[in-house]
């Protein structure tokens, strides 16, 4: 019966390791899949032992896309009308998840130390990130197809007034200051050099709003994050507050905050000790009138 309902779906996301251990799978379990992580792990080295690296092929009406990053394997697997470039695009985006939280130079030692580890205890707390993140390219996700982000429509004059509050508001130790609300970007402000990579912000909103477990930890929150667009070798700190407008008085999301009626302020800093700098900011932005 479950191996049945496993087969029914219309799409798959499996990550395994080079040596072939499972590390994720968007359906099914370790014990269900095992057998064709095997499959798989096989195809892709009989490929590779030619000196010919496999990115794709079809099977009916099912369409395999593989994308190898290092120790990684990344494989997707779909019934529906996508492109080989749209799945890969998807497989990118849940490889620069696992950077999000382990770093490329983290990645790369454990594979060096032990070919065989076992990548499942170090990205534990990350699979959910991973699941969202895979479910709403099921559902369609124009970011990742556009390479882009969605923004809030409001008015120019509005917008202008919550950039103002944001550089009036800056604390030296900011990097990046993003305000969203429903989980389209609403502000940022970031360094004249320093552009935000659309693959980091997706990161971002998927962490903080489809995952929700950003503000299931309560009003505010801080996360040491890798956006591999900015820098692949290294953690950001983050502090993330969530702001509730229904009336509350002290205006601090909770449980039953719907993600539409949501207002995040999000302050990035390459510094670790930067907490209380930026919760400072956060107030002082909350009172900005």
């Amino acid at each position: 019966m479950l191996l049945e309902r496993w087969k029914a779906k219309r799409k798959h996301y499996l990550i395994l390791s080079a040596a072939g251990k499972p590390i994720w799978t968007r359906h099914g379990d370790g014990g269900l899949i095992s057998s064709y992580i095997g499959i798989i792990q096989t195809i892709i080295s009989f490929y590779q032992d030619s000196e010919d690296s496999l990115r794709s092929f079809s099977a009916g009406d099912t369409k395999f896309v593989i994308l190898t990053q290092g120790p990684l394997y990344l494989v997707a697997i779909s019934r529906i009308l996508e492109s080989d470039t749209q799945l890969k695009l998807q497989l990118e985006a849940l490889y620069m998840q696992i950077l999000s939280t382990l770093t490329l130079p983290t990645l790369k030692h454990l594979f060096s130390v032990r070919p065989s580890t076992d990548l499942k205890r170090p990205l534990q707390g990350t699979e959910t990130l991973l699941s969202s993140l895979a479910d709403s390219f099921t559902r369609g996700s124009p970011s990742t197809l556009l390479s882009a982000l969605e923004c809030l429509t409001i008015r120019k004059s509005h917008r202008q007034i919550i950039n103002n509050a944001l550089l009036k508001t800056r604390t030296d130790k900011l990097l990046y200051g993003l305000v969203a609300a429903g989980g389209r970007l609403v502000s940022v402000v970031r360094p004249k050099k320093h552009s935000l990579h659309p693959g980091d912000l997706q990161l971002l909103f998927n962490m903080i709003f489809e995952a929700e477990g950003v503000k299931a930890g309560g009003g505010e929150s801080w996360i040491p994050i890798c956006l591999p667009g900015f820098n692949s070798s290294g953690y950001l700190y983050m502090y993330v507050s969530f702001l509730d407008l229904r009336g509350d008085t002290d205006n601090v999301a909770d449980e039953t905050t719907t993600k539409e009626e949501s207002v995040a302020i999000i302050l990035i800093s390459t510094d670790k000790e930067a907490f209380f700098d930026l919760q400072g900011m956060r107030n002082a932005l909350v009172e900005v009138r």
